[in-house]
């Protein structure tokens, strides 16, 4: 049978980003008609980059992955521009699927948006009974705002739009900037610059007490395009491992992983964000066959090697 999505001109927003380019490499490898959209050609905060957008490359599906995000500590600095910048790029890039008739649109929501105390595991149906972590919220909100509209103009014009709900991605080529990196990230580069620095200790944010859900971002990317082919309701549906670990078994692990034999301090005057995340996957594997693959001790280990092979060339380029 074939694809809906063959002989279709599909655009994928963000499409040079982390998770970005496993979604480009993955729609390719099936034979689709696909380009990345970048922030340096269009503006998508700008109503008129997003109208430029659909009369140039003339899309037929959406994939919107398009975001402004980060860590605890970005979002505790940035509330404002994540809160503006991800609703309107979103918002217009919906009322554009209206006025320029796109067969489909794909928005990726976040795990932000779930209420702070969420009973484990987060179903879909949770996702109205709260106010977010308040760390995140305005980027949860922006992000949650989106649904709303996109099941108003599913119901007021017949626009298809899916939405889905990706929980916490790691793996190779990741974002390991400390002002805006999540999580594993960090951690790997502390541990890492500790080693190289003789350094017998290592500060991580909060007790340590917060669990996460990680999903390993090529299981990320191919669940995203399983969704573009196959789902076509108006619910939406989380994306996740299903599985569920501390911040501080974490640490621990990445510190085995790496080879850092030193102390980790944990300055609990720091946020620990959503005490706990962990996602009910059952939905998506109904729904449209998506279930994690990787196994996350492999997934670390890659993600470790990527970047320590990152750091050689840098240094061997001065």
């Amino acid at each position: 049978m074939a694809s809906p999505l063959e002989d279709k001109r599909i655009c994928v927003t963000g499409g040079g980003g982390f998770l970005g380019r496993r979604v480009i490499e993955r729609l390719l490898d099936r034979g689709y008609d696909t380009t990345a959209i970048r922030h340096s050609e269009y503006d998508l905060v700008r109503g008129e980059d997003v109208e430029r957008f659909y009369l140039e490359m003339k899309p037929q599906v959406v994939i919107h992955l398009a975001a402004v995000v980060g860590g605890i500590g970005a979002n505790r600095i940035n509330p404002g521009r994540f809160f503006y910048e991800n609703l309107m790029m979103g918002a217009q890039l919906i009322e554009g699927a209206r006025l320029y008739g796109i067969k489909k649109l794909v928005q990726t929501g976040t795990i932000c948006s779930y209420p702070k105390y969420t009973p484990v595991p987060f179903r879909e149906d949770d996702l109205w009974n709260g106010y977010p972590e308040e760390t995140n919220a305005p980027y949860g909100l922006a992000k949650k705002a989106l649904l709303v509209q996109a099941q108003a103009y599913r119901d007021q014009y017949g626009i298809n739009t899916i939405y889905l709900l990706p929980t916490n991605l790691y793996g190779p080529g990741d974002n390991f900037d400390p002002d805006s990196s999540h999580v594993i990230p960090a951690l790997i580069k502390k541990f890492i610059e500790a080693i190289e620095s003789g350094r017998s200790e290592v500060e991580v944010w909060g007790t340590g007490n917060a669990t996460r859900d990680f999903l390993f971002v090529d299981d990320a990317a191919e669940g995203i395009v399983l969704a573009a082919e196959a789902y076509d309701g108006r619910e939406p549906v989380n994306l996740g491992s299903g599985s569920e670990i501390s911040i501080r078994e974490l640490a621990h692990l990445i510190a085995g992983e790496t080879g850092f034999a030193g102390e980790i301090r944990w300055d609990a005057t720091k946020p620990d964000g959503q005490p706990r995340r962990a996602l009910d996957v059952t939905r998506a594997a109904e729904l449209f066959g998506f279930r994690a693959r990787t196994d996350f001790i492999d997934g670390l280990r890659r993600t470790i090697e990527d970047y320590r092979i990152e750091c050689a060339l840098r240094a061997s380029n001065g």
